[in-house]
């Protein structure tokens, strides 16, 4: 069986964020993630819990061969790993953040996981750097292109790229 493509959007606010995304990257491809691309960092604005410090996101795509719950499992072990507790406020600071985006062209609708992930198509922080690394990319719901749909999105929120030396 050959791997699934997948795309994983990593954030960080706490403590030097681009090392947190690059261990993250490193700890995924140990995990089973071979990373293909990678888009560039962008620092964003909080959604959600505004008054935190500012994100860095980056997406990546990659192959696995690990299922989409054994994924999800690596994914938050790294979390961890990396220093974020499990009651740390959702939508709050966190050193490392991994969200499963898409899983192959599959749609997971379980009870911890759901495949494309559920807001990725309000948030500016995810669409930008995703169509950066994959401007064809199609919603596997309904085949519209998610640059058509961040071209209608209007959050208000801030993303720009990062310099490579801000942390």
């Amino acid at each position: 069986m050959s791997g699934a493509d997948v795309y994983l959007c990593l954030g960080s606010n706490v403590g030097d964020r681009a090392d947190r995304i690059a261990e993250g990257i490193v700890r995924l491809e140990r995990a089973g993630v071979s990373v293909t691309a990678r888009s560039s960092v962008y620092e964003t604005e909080p959604v959600g819990v505004e008054d935190q410090p500012w994100f860095l996101n980056q997406v990546v795509r990659g192959t696995t061969r690990l299922a989409p719950t054994v994924l999800l499992e690596a994914c938050k072990r790294i979390e961890g790993d990396v220093g974020r507790e499990p009651s740390d406020l959702r939508f709050g600071p966190r050193p490392l953040d991994i969200d499963i985006l898409l899983y192959g062209m599959r749609v997971i609708a379980g009870e911890r996981l759901t495949v494309p992930h559920p807001r990725m198509r309000d948030r500016r922080f995810v669409l930008v750097p995703l169509i950066e690394i994959a401007p064809r990319l199609v919603d596997p719901r309904d085949g519209e292109a998610y640059a058509d749909i961040l071209e209608r999105l209007d959050e208000g929120k801030k993303v720009s790229r990062s310099l490579p030396n801000e942390s």
